[in-house]
């Protein structure tokens, strides 16, 4: 009665095809004058297109000619525009995806020209009319067929801007819990952008949806950063009404076009690769508040305040990119001020990143009063402490915009006055990633406008972003009370070292608080720490390839840690990053490294092959510093409020396989966590999470999967046992309902490894493990609640099976003609669950082969039937023959030949799409070295040993790393999956 095409496909369709309604920010703004007419819906076979096309090439001509005057004086010209717009998909595979796209963007948005004008000058061309929006033609198709009618890959939905498809979405069935907008990305992600990536050369971004949750990404975008859409207050997700509530709001011609001219980067990442970045919500949202109160010019401040994490950096890229762009506001100066003495701040390494024009790093007060005083209409980026020898007005224009970064910590004192007086007539936003509280008033002066609710223009906290998956949630862990130090000692030493001193000034006071330097520098505590610092590290940060930070005290501290460290794990896994002179009488100076060499020690850090896995700070990278491979942090320093929340933020970044930053606590800092964070915002209370309250939940999340198995002998291996334990899960439902519990337990479980207190557990868990493995979708589906298991779960199965492997007789059984009868005399039910559980074994060694997922979702198709009562036990088990007969049939015709010619394929898409500066050119040659190597080693069945998976991943090794010398991470994971999949 309901699948995907009736009801999600047709909600959106039908959404689209209405008039919109709602506004975008704030009542009564709009990002353009005027709101556009609406999408017109044309089914897909009517569009003047060959199957092959990726452009709509006569809407595309018509286009040109409407828009262009030059074009329209001769329209054969619009043919030369068109060779050009064909030729970027062509070259999609020597270019690269993101390039390709880049490329493409630049035409979309005007930015190329032609030598159409007088003389052969050259005159801009315009493929989108963005001055007035009502001038395009907004088209919304389905089940666009591409490159070829039959075989070709189906997109569910598709819109197009003046024949240019500018958006894919991916609907899914509503009435199945395990299938969710998960398995729609991953359909583009994982599918579509590598198969037909011509598709995506023109795309601004992709959504998908199940009807529960809707979610976008761009091109190459991991999925698990893919994000929601929403709109002011109104967040909540679970309905078909929140779906289409989204699709009204960002689907509308007028955001999909600002998000194209205004909320996309193009950026190189630390690894030398292009990278596409386009906006969250919150970013819009806020960027936009912005440029209505400067359009409006009413209210010149406004206070954002938007949780570590988050995005900020990028908000102020995206926000001064618009409003230098906005024809009403006259070539404006952007000033983006930020509060650290130099300017080598998170803030400026995102804007050099994106490669951002007009922009420019003031170095001296000279320099910055000199650019005002000239009038300069550029993106100045400076510090605050440059106005401090600003003695009176430096310009009086109301189009400089001043951004202030982290605006709670200098605005208080006489900077921020001299910084208003420098500027009286600018308009002023803080922004801040810390929640303002009751003592910091003036922050509130300074920046909020009284028309703004509880003084915030923008307020993204901490409970949004963990719920948008923006960042991660936090755990905090105490250590053996043993080593925690008197705590009035703690505090005695904290009322003396402020953060308003720097950090000499802090050593020398720290020296006075004796009682507690003494102690906390005892040699014994010392060794004592970092020999847990060691162990922690080693059980529960390194298997899943995480990386840490220490917190120490002071300097001295720092090169404690560091020599005790070096002993207990060598010299090559740790080092310092602190402020230090360098000069004949600083006891410090030879850990002085080079603004240049310590970016290289942090980008070595960033890297997951590198052998640095412990970055020993006690002041330096607590803010501003960005790695998100960081998961633990050693905490041994006293620390409050925004600064504390500010330090232990730097482990909350988004990561593959990352499920929670980790805070260890020698101090007992987080003894009163109401007292460490006691801002006006209680839910930031809710920051940390006790250790010790996950091991309290345990029992429970353990007694609700054990629950579905009700008098199963936990012991019985083979068949027996799986049967026993497959049968207490008759159904989808009550399948997806362990999933959905299992999938608590995994997170919980994989936080707490190698806690002692799972070890009561591991028998029952390693069993349910077993148990969830044999029961996910064969056909890949469910990806969001049928996950792949983490690294110390799949460590625990591999090591200690305890389902007994099974006898697989598949090829006899199908292919004995008088094997029937002699089944349909023993118990039907329990020969089903046999044949069932062989055919899954055979399709996995398949997966990613469309042929073997086509009869995966065969299977699943039946098993339903068979539920739902329309499928007797002896004509499923027929059918399940014959589908069996099928899969040994298709292995049988599946040609080595190809295998090997798919699985080099793939590889070669991969190496392709990264190659860099630091990967070589010479593709093929590598693609042939890997394949070379992992042949000689594999052995049939080898994805399922622990051995097998160490013997392929040293022998990738030794091509990617050893071999080409290619330090990447994430390519060697990606390689090693396609290798897993394939071979």
């Amino acid at each position: 009665m309901f699948n995907e095409e009736n009801t999600v496909e047709q909600m959106v369709l039908d959404t689209l095809g209405g008039r919109m309604f709602g506004s975008t920010v704030a009542e009564g703004y709009k990002p353009y004058a005027d709101e556009t007419k609406g999408w017109r819906f044309v089914p897909a076979e009517e569009l003047p297109r060959q199957h092959s096309d990726v452009l709509v090439e006569t809407q595309v001509r018509d286009a040109l000619i409407r828009l262009n005057p030059e074009i329209q004086a001769q329209p054969d010209r619009a043919d030369e525009v068109l060779y050009r717009l064909r030729t970027i998909p062509l070259a999609v595979q020597s270019e690269g995806l993101v390039r390709a796209n880049e490329l493409f963007a630049e035409w979309m948005r005007g930015e190329k020209s032609m030598p159409f004008g007088e003389n052969g000058e050259h005159t801009q061309v315009r493929l989108i009319d963005f001055d007035d929006l009502n001038n395009n033609d907004y088209v919304v198709t389905n089940q666009w067929v591409y490159p070829v009618k039959e075989g070709g890959r189906r997109f569910d939905i598709v819109l197009l801007v003046n024949g240019i498809p500018v958006v894919i979405g991916e609907a899914k069935t509503p009435v199945r819990p395990a299938v969710t907008w998960v398995d729609g990305a991953s359909d583009i992600h994982n599918g579509y952008e590598q198969s037909v990536p011509q598709m995506f050369v023109p795309n601004v971004f992709s959504f998908a949806t199940e009807g529960k949750c809707y979610r976008y990404g761009s091109i190459r975008m991991p999925i698990d950063i893919w994000g929601p859409w929403h709109e002011r207050d109104n967040k909540s997700e679970g309905t078909m009404l929140d779906v289409k509530r989204s699709v009204q709001s960002m689907l509308k011609p007028e955001v999909i076009l600002d998000i194209l001219q205004n909320f996309t980067l193009f950026a190189t990442d630390k690894k030398h690769r292009r990278i596409k970045i386009i906006c969250r919500y919150q970013q819009y949202e806020a960027a936009n508040l912005m440029i209505e109160r400067v359009l409006l010019g009413r209210t010149k401040k406004g206070l954002i305040w938007h949780f570590q994490g988050s995005g900020k950096s990028l908000l102020m890229v995206f926000a001064s990119q618009k409003l230098r762009m906005h024809p009403k506001l006259k070539n404006p100066t952007v000033m983006i001020v930020v509060d650290r003495i130099d300017l080598d701040t998170q803030v400026t390494a995102t804007f050099n990143a994106a490669d951002v024009p007009n922009m420019i790093g003031i170095n001296n007060r000279q320099e910055l009063q000199g650019m005002l005083a000239a009038d300069s209409r550029k993106i100045i980026i400076t510090t605050i402490h440059k106005f401090a020898e600003a003695d009176s007005c430096l310009n009086e224009r109301s189009n400089i915009i001043v951004m202030v970064d982290e605006a709670h910590r200098t605005q208080e004192g006489d900077l921020g006055r001299k910084m208003r007086e420098a500027l009286p007539n600018a308009f002023l936003f803080g922004l801040t990633g810390t929640p303002i509280n009751k003592r910091d008033r003036n922050t509130f002066w300074a920046f909020g406008a009284e028309e703004d609710e509880q003084g915030y223009m923008s307020r993204y906290s901490f409970q949004d972003s963990i719920r948008d998956k923006a960042t991660l949630p936090l755990h905090f862990e105490a250590v053996d009370v043993k080593l925690h130090l008197n705590k009035d000692a703690i505090d005695e030493a904290y009322a003396q070292i402020t953060d308003q001193l720097n950090e000499e000034d802090q050593d020398e006071l720290a020296k006075r608080a004796a009682k507690m330097a003494v102690l906390i520098k005892a040699p014994a505590r010392v060794d004592a720490i970092c020999r847990h610092i060691a162990d922690h590290y080693d059980q529960k940060v390194a298997p899943n390839g995480f990386k840490a930070q220490i917190v120490t005290f002071d300097r001295q501290c720092c090169v404690l840690y560091k020599r005790a460290l070096d002993e207990i794990v060598g010299p090559e896994a740790s080092a310092i990053v602190m402020h230090t002179s360098g000069g004949k009488g600083d006891e410090f100076a030879e850990w002085k490294i080079s603004k240049e060499d310590e970016e290289k020690l942090l980008d070595r850090f960033r890297a997951p092959n590198d052998p640095l896995k412990f970055i020993i700070v006690t002041s330096k990278l607590l803010t501003g510093f960005d790695a998100p491979i960081l998961q633990a942090m050693y905490l041994d320093k006293p620390m409050r409020d925004h600064n504390l929340l500010q330090a232990i933020t730097r482990t909350n970044r988004v990561y593959p396989g990352k499920t929670h930053g980790l805070i260890v606590d020698y101090l007992g800092i987080f003894d009163d966590v109401a007292n460490a964070l006691d801002f006006d915002e209680k839910a930031v209370q809710q920051v940390i999470t006790n250790l010790d309250d996950l091991k309290k939940e345990l029992p429970v999340l353990m007694t609700k999967c054990l629950a579905f198995f009700p008098n199963v002998d936990r012991t019985v291996g083979g068949y027996e046992g799986l049967i026993a334990a497959q049968d207490c899960l008759p159904d989808n439902d009550t399948r997806d309902r362990l999933a959905a519990e299992f999938s608590a337990l995994t997170r919980l479980w994989e936080a707490l490894s190698p806690d002692p207190c799972l070890k009561s557990y591991e028998k029952d868990y390693r069993w349910l493990s077993q148990v969830y493995e044999s029961v996910k979708p064969p056909s890949g589906n469910g990806k969001l609640l049928w996950h792949a298991l983490g690294a110390k779960t799949i460590e625990l199965v591999h090591e200690n099976v305890h389902v007994e492997p099974v006898r697989d007789d598949l090829e006899t059984l199908v292919l004995d003609a008088e094997i029937l009868e002699e089944l349909l005399q023993s118990n039907p039910d329990k020969k089903s669950k046999e044949v069932e559980i062989k055919i899954i074994a055979r399709l996995r060694k398949h997966q990613g082969n469309p042929q073997f997922v086509a009869l995966g979702e065969r299977l699943e198709k039946l098993k339903e039937r068979h539920e739902q009562g329309l499928l007797h036990s002896i004509d499923f088990l027929k059918e399940l023959l014959t589908l069996a007969k099928e899969v040994v049939e298709a292995e049988q015709q599946t040609d080595p030949v190809d295998e090997q010619a798919n699985a080099k394929a793939a590889l070669t898409e991969l190496f392709s799409e990264v190659k860099g500066k630091e990967t070589p050119v010479v593709v093929e040659r590598i693609v042939n070295d890997i394949d070379e190597i992992v042949r000689l080693v594999r052995f049939p069945g080898w994805q399922s040993t622990k051995a097998g998976e160490r013997e392929v991943q040293k022998a990738l090794r030794k091509v990617i790393y050893v071999k080409y010398q290619i330090k990447d991470q994430d390519l060697f994971d990606r390689a090693y999956n396609y290798i897993k999949q394939y071979y």
